[in-house]
């Protein structure tokens, strides 16, 4: 068994992750609501996609606090809506005057975005604001903000702080649904893969 946990909400756009080459191969898939009855022991992370129930979470979350004070790994992408992620603000949507608002700027080099040109990020067939539309702000103080908007707001940052364990938290679109679009961005799937698995083997080696 694949052992990162992809929590499936089953939303129409992204079917397709059930039978994607890419997903089947290196995440277990499994039903959203399935989380709570879940034995989460085998798994070294877990995927919360952005269309997730949010009012389940909120009720599961003294069970996802447990599994990062365990030494786990959680991922999430999204807009926070109900306080269920520790250390996690509610999303703050960024103001726009202009598409300029929604540019991105990296903080710091990071290997997830090894490569990956802030323009890809922010334009997609020349919209702009797909990749992050606001930030979890205040970030938790420790925590290593990798992203921001202007005014420095924080869309994509790393939480080691809080928990036991670590939380990549992305204030946008699901990252790994970051492929083959044929631009810089479709290293940010793997590369973030790669990252998973790299915590991982730290967060065992720290215990």
């Amino acid at each position: 068994m694949n052992d990162i946990l992809f929590l499936d909400p089953g939303h129409a756009f992204g079917l397709e992750n059930r039978t994607d080459a890419f997903m089947v191969e290196n995440f277990a898939m499994v039903d959203q609501y399935a989380f709570g009855a879940l034995d989460l022991s085998p798994f070294k992370a877990i995927v919360v996609h952005d269309f997730i129930d949010q009012e389940y979470m909120y009720r599961q979350r003294e069970k996802l606090a447990a599994y990062l004070n365990a030494g786990g790994i959680v991922v999430w992408a999204g807009h926070l809506v109900k306080e269920w992620l520790p250390g996690c603000a509610i999303f703050t949507p960024k103001e726009v005057k202009s598409h300029t608002d929604y540019e991105l700027t990296f903080v710091s080099e990071h290997p997830v975005f090894i490569g990956v040109d802030t323009n890809d990020m922010t334009y997609n067939k020349g919209v702009a604001g797909f990749f992050a539309r606001g930030s979890h702000t205040p970030i938790p103080d420790g925590a290593e903000a990798l992203l921001t908007l202007p005014n420095d707001k924080v869309t994509t940052y790393i939480d080691r702080v809080t928990t036991k364990g670590t939380i990549f938290a992305h204030a946008g679109r699901d990252l790994f649904a970051q492929r083959g679009q044929g631009k810089t961005t479709d290293a940010i799937s793997t590369q973030l893969l790669t990252w998973i698995h790299d915590e991982a083997k730290r967060l065992e080696e720290a215990k």
